[in-house]
């Protein structure tokens, strides 16, 4: 187990929009260490998302984070000799990471379409409440739920 946490690393905001979000997003696309393609891929699902709803994309993209990342999370601790999955709330980092990871994935398990599109419509699906992004949430809140039980094992 580590001595200390490690310190955050200083992240640039985009050159775009100036939006850590952004940064952040295009960081969790990188392919082969090709940053070029992962940055016109993401400006490219922006604009389609401009496009669509007539507003700020990067407005979208944070609503669409929000309604993503989940309060709660199921943790394994272990008493005795049984492991249990206990309750737990979720910090506001890894909310983000989640969130990001979750809609990334969402969108790479569409079919069809260019990337951008398939991003932009879970990204829309999303800011909407709705998507397979969101239904992951929605499952780690239940499972959160179901383990109430155990919530006195906090840590």
């Amino acid at each position: 187990m580590r001595r200390t946490k490690p310190e955050p690393r200083e992240l640039a905001p985009d050159i775009k929009y100036n939006n850590m979000n952004v940064a952040m997003l295009i960081n969790r696309m990188l392919h082969n260490g090709k940053r070029s393609t992962a940055e016109s891929v993401m400006y490219d699902t922006l604009d389609i998302v401009q496009e669509k709803t007539g507003r700020m994309p990067v407005e979208v993209l944070e609503q669409a984070l929000k309604n993503v990342g989940p309060l709660m999370e199921v943790r394994p601790r272990r008493v005795g000799g049984a492991t249990y999955q206990v309750p737990m709330e979720v910090p506001m980092a890894r909310r983000l990471t989640l969130a990001m990871r979750w809609l990334l994935d969402a969108a790479r398990s569409r079919t069809g379409k260019s990337f951008a599109e398939k991003f932009a419509a879970e990204i829309l699906d999303a800011a909407n409440n709705q998507g397979n992004a969101v239904r992951k949430r929605e499952e780690t809140h239940k499972m959160a739920e179901a383990n109430r039980a155990f919530s006195h094992y906090r840590m």
